[in-house]
């Protein structure tokens, strides 16, 4: 073990530290916002439906008792498996906030510089994010790119909208396609609209699910920054990811915008007439709950409303939904962690849409899409099932 890094954990068969720097440990947990690991009672239910005990050995319950005691090892890569779905707080009895004690420890991790070998690439999306506001390494100047030809203009004042897309549907060649049946569903509902282009970055959820508290900070304040300086009052986001931390996390700092999720703005849209479903969609889909747009914040029923309006379309029910619903393994910054195929919680969730009859699995993340695609490519799926945004039926259907 690297003696300049606090004590971490014993475990290797030798008397690591004495009772001092232990202490000292305990204390830096507490102060990164771990203290809550005091109540733990070790009921392993947070075990119970830890997505990874699906696909390997692993008990969340062994961490919040090591770092309990001050032992938890920093090194391990143990603490960067979590993806913060959420599950284990649903049924954690005792309020143990598992998901802020990982950020906790991935604090202490980030500030000593600790990287296991499959985390590594969070210093290359850091840097990135740093550099050019997103995690990809790509050009600011291009963040606007996927917009050309859209009829997209730059958000000013007094508009009822601003639409952030966010790294993955401005960059990534799949996600531009959301992006785009977005802007086009928009335009066809005559909404007033405008993206900030250039001017966003990042909204630094998960690069602080990874412990870079700073980092978070640097982007948040560029973003709040961005929208005062150009009015803006309402934002309309495709990400859950972007959604929970504008509208739960950014009020840390003073700030309150209203922020819609798309699957609530279609919702809105349809009801008031403003979008109307001409075709039907003679298909059998199934819908994945995202973590952040489910479990973290509670909409569930809106996307599936909109799909419900669609003629022709046959919805289906995956076994697990809902509360309940599988994380595709993304979250707590795992987007930029490399996951061997066996442990790819996507791969289940495939097999189950495949078993329920659905010929499309859709969604409204672009985390889980990015996941989703990457898994039909590994399982040979391409000819058996689709993965799409909810944004892409409902442009099918306009």
């Amino acid at each position: 073990m690297d003696r300049n890094v606090p004590n971490l954990c014993e475990g290797r068969g030798e008397i690591v530290e004495t009772e001092a720097p232990i202490k000292e440990v305990i204390e830096e947990i507490k102060e990164s916002g771990g203290d809550a690991v005091k109540f733990c009672y070790q009921c392993g239910k947070c075990d119970t439906v830890c997505p990874w005990n699906k696909v390997r050995t692993f008990s969340m319950r062994k961490l919040i008792r090591q770092a309990t005691f001050g032992l938890t090892e920093i090194e391990n890569e143990e603490i960067w498996r979590c993806t913060t779905c959420g599950k284990c707080a649903q049924r954690c009895p005792r309020d143990v906030k598992q998901i802020q004690n990982m950020i906790a420890l991935r604090r202490m991790a980030t500030g000593y510089g600790v990287f296991p070998a499959a985390v590594k690439p969070v210093r290359t999306a850091s840097a990135g994010l740093a550099g050019d506001g997103n995690p990809f390494g790509e050009e600011r100047a291009k963040r606007a790119e996927w917009a050309k030809g859209l009829s997209v203009k730059t958000f000013e004042e007094g508009m009822e909208v601003l639409y952030f897309p966010g790294c993955y549907l401005s960059y990534d060649p799949r996600l531009k396609k959301v992006a785009a049946a977005t802007a086009n569903i928009l335009n066809k509902a005559g909404v007033d609209f405008g993206i900030l282009g250039t001017q966003e970055n990042c909204c630094g959820e998960s690069i602080r699910k990874t412990g870079n508290e700073e980092l978070f900070k640097q982007l948040a304040r560029e973003n709040i920054k961005a929208f005062i300086n150009n009015g803006v009052k309402k934002i309309l986001v495709s990400s859950p990811h972007c959604y929970h931390t504008f509208k739960n996390e950014y009020p840390e700092f003073m700030v309150n915008f209203e922020v819609v999720h798309i699957s609530q703005y279609l919702f809105q849209l349809i009801n008031e007439g403003r979008l109307r479903i001409s075709k039907e969609y003679g298909k059998k889909i199934t819908y994945h709950d995202p973590c952040y747009l489910g479990r973290h914040n509670g909409i569930y029923d809106e996307p599936r409303e909109v799909l419900k309006k669609i003629p022709g379309l046959e919805l289906v029910e995956l076994a697990e939904s809902r509360e309940d619903s599988l994380c595709c393994g993304m979250g707590g910054g795992r987007i930029w962690a490399e996951t061997p195929k066996s442990e790819r919680f996507a791969n289940l969730r495939l097999e189950e849409a495949v078993g329920g009859g659905a010929e499309e699995l859709v969604t409204a993340c672009p985390y889980c899409i990015t996941n989703f695609e990457d898994s039909r490519v590994v399982m040979n799926y391409d000819d058996v099932i689709q993965v799409k945004d909810i944004t892409e039926v409902l442009q099918e259907v306009i």
